[in-house]
């Protein structure tokens, strides 16, 4: 919780122009307040629903919320964690919360708005009943209850179809989610818990999107979506494609519309039926509102006489309105629908007459405690009706002040954040998290894209003689080294952040070894006492360490000896430091990429700490990267000397000396010189070294020394039976005997991308299979060639290792050694 303490205002005024003054809030131009005019005088509501980030229609929503101006949205079931990154080295959690980003970036091109459920994205589904048993059903469900109980749409539009096909499982159970709550959300005794907050709300239909096609008669609805945003003359197809081309995590950055006639399909799967249009039957307009009919006409005439050049001119018609809308307000019983409409309202007059105010701090984040000082600047463009500064939350309550066109009013304020404030983190990672399904403990955050702000500041002013209230949070700007700005939001942030130098760290049973915990202090003058938390039966010296820092940025690492059981076991080492009386467990993660805002990550400090049997031959390993994995982070912790080589430095040379050679996970998709070097590599094999290529979703192998043609083939159940093909084989012997049991707690998936053909001279090594399918016997191919060894694997190893799965590293470990 924040609490206010010691808060001042002043006032100033400062001619417009000052050098250096930029706005946040900068009012909109005509021609786009003219379209928030219009999205007023609009009621109807559009929800479209899919599984993960990249599902959604673009098309669909552009036209819908800028052509139509309809309230629309876009619930992701998922936010995308299970998938892989080719950006960036972030997985799970850390690329969900990029997927959210980009879903958020995605919608402020298109117009649209952004849900989610808490389902978890394990990976790749064949089956609706597996997706839906392992998200559990009922409380994924209740989610989608809740987004149309809160966002009360008049029309669902599914991606998928409800009934099961040869798609992904994620996708099939996200529509029979959505026809599900559809007949639910209505009813008051479905999810009652939820009516404390929320009402009952049933859409009029749900329909699903079948994609672009022209008329069909007979086959269901088709509705032309092509047109052209007033505002910025771009068609809605190219608007779509730079909104679709925001999920550069999955390849699409350089997506693009496409022109012409465009027409999306659908199919009714419930409710009342539509013969020439979605919103067949549904009253879009102020009409729908008891007493609300007046104020549509009211904003029509608005509209008509809407001046571009002078959008001031309409204040006192807009006032009339809002004065008219408050009494309605009442009126409803804070119907939420008009609620928002009444803060539309409030914006709309806010840009009409350059109205900005924006909240700034001195530092990019506060700790528990601690002071921040803030500074509110507020600028009027117009005088065409009186502004009046009445006062701001928290804030000496002065006389008010008259704004004046082209004067800058500044205002000043601190706060001290309370002692046991919450960490700023994604609400859902604050909680461990269930077998697919966040844990989320209030629940009206469930449904957000991101957390409200930590810090918010209220604003109070009289306009035209009505009372307006604009919420601002307070950011940090910074002048970046190309004369630009970066703004990021101000962050609740430990005092002393805490990380290990590995996500898991390999223990011989029975003995001890060193572990390192980087501690780093983000105020001056920090002291605290720093523990290691280990799993029973394990132990660690000393018990404690002091800590001790001069300045903000200080960074040091402490040593501790663990000692590991006598017998192989996995556990969580956890690090926590001691400060003023309250214990902290986290790290500081940031998180940066042009394309969207900065995100910060305080995960919690731990490792996974693993006391297995582990041989390894070798020692000089060569790792050449692809999207984005950890796996030459595992190597180093096996014991192996890693150097990182680029595809375009690979070379006799580079690689004389080396063990093995690995590449990472889709190392031809995202380095595309990688494919010309193939011959260098196999000249490296053939003279006595071991290459070992993880899964890849390109065919660079396909006409290599040795080719093999890759699939879409993968085994998605992590138990799934493995049997032994080539049980005298040195993968599954030397230097570790590998057994089922090797085979035990493995995370997400088996395999992927699992080869359908390849050279007679690779020997597969396993196989195995989900449940009714023929097994898929290249998920392990090794080829002997020349003195050496070339190895393929659909394993994913990338996630294997990272997790601390024993076996994996066992078998990783003798693909590394083959040959030595």
């Amino acid at each position: 919780m924040i609490r206010w303490t010691t808060i001042f205002a002043l006032g100033a005024v400062v001619t417009a122009g000052r050098p250096g003054l930029e706005r946040t809030a900068r009012p909109l131009p005509g021609p786009a307040i003219l379209q928030e005019l219009r999205a007023f005088n609009v009621l109807g509501t559009l929800l479209y629903v899919g599984a993960h980030p990249d599902d959604e229609n673009t098309e669909l929503i552009t036209f819908s919320a800028k052509g139509r101006h309809y309230r629309t949205a876009y619930l992701s079931l998922t936010r995308g964690d299970g998938g892989q990154n080719v950006i960036g080295p972030e997985l799970d959690e850390a690329l969900g919360l990029i997927r959210t980003q980009e879903l958020l970036a995605a919608r402020r091109l298109d117009g649209g708005r952004q849900f989610f459920t808490r389902a978890i994205d394990f990976g790749y589904s064949k089956s609706p009943d597996e997706t839906l048993e392992i998200w559990d059903h009922d409380e994924v469900l209740g989610d989608v209850v809740r987004v149309i109980r809160t966002f009360r749409p008049d029309v669902i539009v599914t991606r998928f179809s409800p009934e099961p096909s040869n798609t992904h499982g994620h996708h099939t159970a996200s529509a029979v989610l959505a026809l599900e709550a559809f007949r639910l959300a209505g009813d008051p005794t479905a999810y009652p818990e939820q009516l404390t907050a929320l009402d009952p709300w049933q859409p009029l239909r749900i329909l699903q999107n079948r994609g672009g096609r022209g008329p069909s008669p007979g086959e269901g609805l088709s509705v032309q979506v092509d047109g052209q945003d007033p505002v910025t003359g771009e068609s809605f197809s190219a608007i779509a494609g730079q909104s679709r081309a925001m999920h550069r995590s999955q390849g699409l950055g350089g997506f693009r519309g496409r022109e012409g006639e465009r027409f999306e399909a659908f199919t009714l799967l419930d409710g009342e039926p539509a013969s020439e249009d979605f919103f067949d039957g549904i009253d879009a307009t102020w009409g729908r509102v008891p007493g609300g009919a007046e104020i549509g006409t009211m904003t029509a005439a608005v509209i008509d006489a809407f001046e571009p050049e002078s959008p001031a001119a309409s204040v006192p018609a807009l006032l009339e309105i809002r004065s008219r809308l408050v009494s309605l307000v009442a009126q409803q019983d804070a119907d939420p629908l008009i609620v928002e409409k009444r803060a539309d309202l409030d914006r709309i007059i806010q840009h009409c007459i350059g109205l900005s105010v924006e909240t700034t701090a001195d530092s990019t984040d506060v700790v528990p405690g601690e002071a921040v000082d803030l500074r509110h600047t507020v600028i009027l463009d117009s005088d065409v009706v009186p502004v009046e500064w009445v006062r701001g939350t928290g804030m000496i309550n002065r006389d008010p002040m008259t704004l004046q066109p082209g004067q800058v009013l500044t205002l000043q304020s601190s706060l001290v954040v309370s002692d046991d404030a919450p960490l700023s983190q994604p609400y859902w990672l604050r909680e461990a998290p269930a077998t697919g399904i966040y844990r989320v403990t209030q629940p009206a955050l469930i449904g957000m894209p991101e957390n409200p702000a930590p810090i918010k500041t209220d604003l109070f002013f009289s306009i035209g003689g009505q009372r307006f209230e604009m919420s601002t949070e307070p950011i940090h700007i910074a002048e970046t080294g190309t004369g630009a700005q970066s703004r990021t939001t101000l962050q609740v942030v430990a005092p002393i952040s805490l990380e290990f130098s590995s996500s898991v760290s390999l223990f011989v049973p029975g003995a001890s070894r060193e572990v390192q915990v980087v501690a780093t202090a983000r105020r001056a003058v920090m002291d605290g006492v720093l523990r290691l938390d280990v799993p029973q039966g394990w132990r660690v010296e000393p018990v404690s360490r002091s800590v001790e820092f001069a300045r903000a940025g200080e960074k040091f690492e402490y040593t501790f000896s663990v000692a590991a059981p006598a017998r192989p076991e996995q556990g969580a080492i956890t690090a926590s430091v001691e400060v003023s009386g309250r214990r902290y467990s986290t790290g500081y993660t940031p998180i940066r990429y042009e394309h969207i805002p900065a995100q910060l990550l305080q995960p919690q400090a731990r490792i996974t700490a693993v006391s297995l049997e582990l041989e390894k031959r070798g020692q000089r390993v060569g790792y050449i990267p692809g999207a984005g994995d950890r796996v030459a982070e595992a190597l180093t912790e096996m014991g192996y000397e890693v150097a990182t080589i680029d595809a375009s430095e690979i070379s006799a040379q580079r690689l004389a000396g080396l063990d093995a050679v690995v590449i990472g996970i889709r190392a031809f998709e995202t380095q595309d010189v990688l494919e010309s070097k193939v011959p260098v590599l196999f000249d490296y094999v053939a003279a006595g070294g071991t290459v070992v290529t993880q899964y890849n979703r390109e065919d660079g192998l396909e006409s290599a020394p040795l080719p093999l043609r890759i699939s879409r083939d993968r085994v998605t159940r992590e138990d799934a039976p493995v049997t032994f093909l080539a049980p005298d084989h040195p993968a599954l012997n030397a230097p570790n005997e590998i057994t089922q049991a090797d085979f035990d707690g493995w995370v997400q998936e088996r395999s992927i991308y699992v080869p359908m053909q390849w050279d007679d001279a690779y020997v597969p090594i396993l196989t195995a299979n989900d449940p009714g399918e023929e097994p898929l016997n290249g998920q392990l191919l090794v080829a002997k060639y020349g003195a050496g060894y070339f190895v393929y694997t659909g394993l994913v190893f990338f996630r294997e290792l990272p997790a601390g799965v024993p076996g994996a590293y066992r078998l990783f470990a003798n693909l590394v050694s083959l040959g030595r």
